[in-house]
């Protein structure tokens, strides 16, 4: 299903996930120490305000910058603060408190009105008229107002003064930090306060109503550009509109109508409502938009067993969709994402199975979608797998409930599931008592899970008021490895790092290429003590799991594939530590413990052992007695040039050719340009060629450098044309870049196909002139990288 949404998306994500007070607005930005800097409209109409307050404190004459933000303090009088709890365990989100925000609000000056009497610029009503963002507002001079008119802090040089360009009052960065399209901007976007925010998207709502207009119909935000010309882009063929596209851009100044975003910084607030659905009209590429229907009528259609499920319409660019499910013989809800790859998020899949007689959604979960969508797009914040996710008390109706651990499917049945398009992760919910094992080893309760329903190595879904399968942190020897109270060390991992235990023999395989993560560990280790954590060993037909009893102790079981048997068993994590004495009589000994494997070794054989794997070298202990009695057994640390398959099912926009096991790396830089109502963005490069260069293109700062000019001229050369690919479904557009010796060759394509010439053409002549234009990147060794871009709606 093509992903499409309509112009009043955005205004009903505004609605009920937009700031609804102050309060919330001051919180979001507080918490996350983010204010978004101002965009190129907003530094002409400011210059007059930075050059005001440059005269005003003795930091900007001595050329200081401002102090540090503290971890609960920000600019001004505001302050926020959380509860310091002696065990994080016991809460997961302690509340926020935040102090000066719900006072009663500070006048501005003084001023006279028409009958002489002196009013309060503070206390002026304001601007709700049907002028309200159609005309310039008189804006109040910035000598009148040294304080907020809203919250009433008062302004420095790290506090700045915004004007809101629909009413005209100065205000703080927190009471205007939100956008609205203006007539009197000539429909660009404009800087306004929170109240005329709220005005605006009311006046919006009650006009549009009865009025959807789709990306995938007409072209979103074009109402004033186009409001006397009739949309006829359905009529036009790939070559014309690419034509077309090549017209713009030949006219097309970088710094027009583009600007690189920081993204909508506006925190989510749950929704008091279903969202609205997103219907077919029967027309390819058409769809409707209901936001006036019950649960009851909704939940008759999923029991009647619809073939097609309920799509969601979460915000302008993220869907969920929604389906009941016979899931190996449970009645499951199964609610999908689909929109996080545009910011760099595997889709997420949760099985969630039913209550007896449940006649409500699962809500909760589309509010924790938006979050882990807003964590990713703002603070880069991406889920993996074994990652986990955490949410408030009260989630899905149990105050135990604390969130999610991710897992990536192998040996589980998908059978008869909706699913995303890969990557995507399947969430286990957790409980409260569970987390510090979610944060500290989450390979331990993932198999643990598995044990308990009887699925290798973990089921798919999850049972709301179950028994948590682990209790307090007792005599653990992960209690000697982890923090559990602060969390300020753990047990390292290297990926791909497996353990094989098979009868007297015991191997450790280490891929080649994650020598250097291995270093890393090595060095923090302590030189009597080496632990690493393994991962799950795919090749294995059981593994090992830890039980807790009923009286906090700590058992070992091992947990297998269903009627086959058990040959090679996967363990959790290994130690070596080098306390055994010359005098002991043994070489070495190994043991079973919980769910790893323990060696102890002489300090002479640990020497040994840390030099072989700074080397990367194999290694063997031999375990037994010096005068064997009975047979020895092995360990066995083995360097091997495989590595574990990744980016499953993931393949090229260009050609469909398949990117598993290909080298990637999400784009950290939110590289973003906007025009037209619409947002390409930059989300990540693959690495085409295994081998890399070591003298050439694979230098980290000039490989760096050279992936994001292409990325940046790439988005100016299709930045007019984003509409046009939108409607026709090219939302995730890929560049291949082709570097041999004097060799350049470049190749963009979607959908599987290769774009239209014309673009083609024209994304050449832009991409050619950044390599030629720079020397150092000429005569380079074989390089081949694959760019990934997304096209959204702008809801900045």
């Amino acid at each position: 299903m093509r992903q499409a949404v309509t112009a009043t998306l955005s205004v009903w994500g505004e609605r009920h996930f937009g700031y609804s007070t102050l309060k919330d607005s001051s919180e979001s930005l507080l918490d996350e120490h983010i204010l978004r800097p101002g965009l190129k409209e907003d530094s002409v109409i400011e210059e007059k305000e930075w050059a005001e307050n440059e005269q005003e404190p003795l930091e900007a004459v001595l050329g200081l910058s401002p102090p540090p933000v503290d971890d609960t303090h920000t600019a001004g009088d505001h302050q926020t603060g959380s509860p310091v709890h002696p065990d994080p365990t016991l809460e997961s989100f302690p509340e926020r408190k935040s102090r000066g925000m719900e006072g009663p609000l500070v006048s501005g000056p003084k001023n006279i009105d028409s009958a002489g009497r002196k009013v309060s610029l503070g206390a002026l009503p304001m601007q709700r008229c049907s002028s309200l963002g159609t005309t310039a507002p008189q804006w109040v001079p910035d000598s009148q107002a040294p304080a907020c008119m809203k919250c009433g802090s008062k302004f420095s040089f790290t506090k700045r003064r915004h004007h809101c360009r629909a009413c005209g009052k100065v205000f703080c960065v927190v009471c205007c930090d939100l956008r609205f399209r203006l007539t009197h901007l000539g429909g660009k976007e404009g800087r306004v306060c929170v109240t005329c925010h709220s005005t605006l998207i009311n006046r919006t709502l009650r006009k549009d109503q009865k009025k959807v207009w789709f990306a995938d119909n007409f072209l979103p935000q074009s109402e004033i550009r186009s409001a006397n010309s009739t949309p006829t882009h359905r009529s036009v063929s790939h070559t014309q509109r690419a034509e077309l596209a090549q017209a713009e851009v030949s006219d097309f100044r970088a710094g027009d109508e583009v600007s690189g975003l920081n993204g909508n910084s506006t925190k989510p607030t749950p929704p008091k409502d279903l969202p609205p659905i997103l219907t077919s009209t029967g027309v390819k590429g058409d769809y409707t938009l209901e936001e006036k229907r019950t649960e009851s009528s909704l939940l008759e259609e999923l029991e009647r067993g619809l073939a097609e499920p309920l799509v969601f319409v979460l915000n302008a660019n993220l869907l969920a969709v929604v389906k009941i499910v016979s899931y190996v013989n449970r009645r499951c809800w199964c609610v999908m994402s689909k929109g996080m790859h545009a910011v760099g998020q595997p889709e997420v899949v949760i099985l969630l199975q039913c209550l007896p007689e449940e006649k409500r959604f699962p809500t909760d979960i589309f509010n924790h979608f938006i979050q882990i969508y807003w964590d990713a797009q703002t603070a880069g914040k991406l889920l993996n797998h074994l990652s986990h996710s955490l949410v408030s008390r009260g989630f899905l109706g149990n105050n135990e409930h604390a969130g999610f651990l991710y897992v990536h499917p192998t040996f589980q049945s998908l059978e008869g599931l909706p699913l995303p398009a890969p990557p995507f992760l399947f969430g286990l919910l957790l409980l409260r008592a569970e987390t510090p094992w979610a944060k500290a080893f989450p390979l331990r309760l993932m198999l643990r899970l598995g044990a308990e329903y009887r699925f290798y190595p973990c089921p798919l879904f999850s049972v709301r008021f179950r028994e948590p399968l682990f209790g307090p942190v007792n005599n653990s020897i992960m209690r000697l490895l982890v923090d559990f109270r602060f969390y300020r060390y753990t047990l390292p991992s290297v990926p791909g790092l497996v353990v094989d235990l098979e009868a007297r023999s015991t191997c450790i395989r280490i891929p080649k290429t994650r020598h250097p993560e291995l270093l890393k560990a090595l060095n923090k280790s302590n030189e009597r003590v080496l632990a690493l954590g393994a991962c799950f060993n795919e090749l294995a037909d059981s593994h090992l799991i830890c039980v807790q009893t009923a009286d906090g102790q700590y058992q070992t079981q091992a947990i297998s594939i269903h009627s086959q048997p058990r040959r090679v068993t996967g363990s959790c994590f290994f130690v070596f530590s080098g306390a055994l004495k010359p005098s002991s009589g043994y070489l070495a000994k190994s043991s079973i413990v919980e769910d790893g494997l323990m060696v102890q070794v002489t300090m002479e054989i640990m020497a040994e052992l840390r030099r072989s794997l700074m080397d990367m070298k194999d290694f063997t202990v031999t375990c037994g007695k010096l005068h064997p009695a009975e047979r020895q057994e092995y360990v066995h640390i083995v360097w091997q040039d495989e590595e574990p398959r990744f980016n499953k099912g993931i393949i090229s926009p260009i050609d469909s050719k398949s990117m598993e096991s290909l080298t990637n790396i999400k784009n950290q830089q939110r590289l973003e340009y906007r025009a037209n109502g619409k947002v390409i963005r930059w989300t990540e490069v693959f690495y085409l060629l295994k081998k890399q260069h070591p003298n050439g293109l694979y230098n980290q700062t000039s490989q760096n450098r050279l992936t994001e000019r292409l990325a940046r001229a790439f988005c100016l050369a299709l930045c007019q044309s984003l509409c046009l690919l939108k409607e026709d479904g090219m939302t995730k557009l890929a560049l291949r870049v082709t570097l041999d010796g004097q060799k350049i060759e470049f190749l963009a394509g979607s959908n599987g196909q290769r774009l239209p010439a014309p673009y083609q053409d024209c994304l050449n002549q832009s991409l050619r002139r950044v390599v030629q234009s720079n020397s150092q990147y000429q005569g380079l060794a074989a390089c081949q990288l694959e760019l990934i871009f997304y096209i959204l709606e702008d809801t900045s």
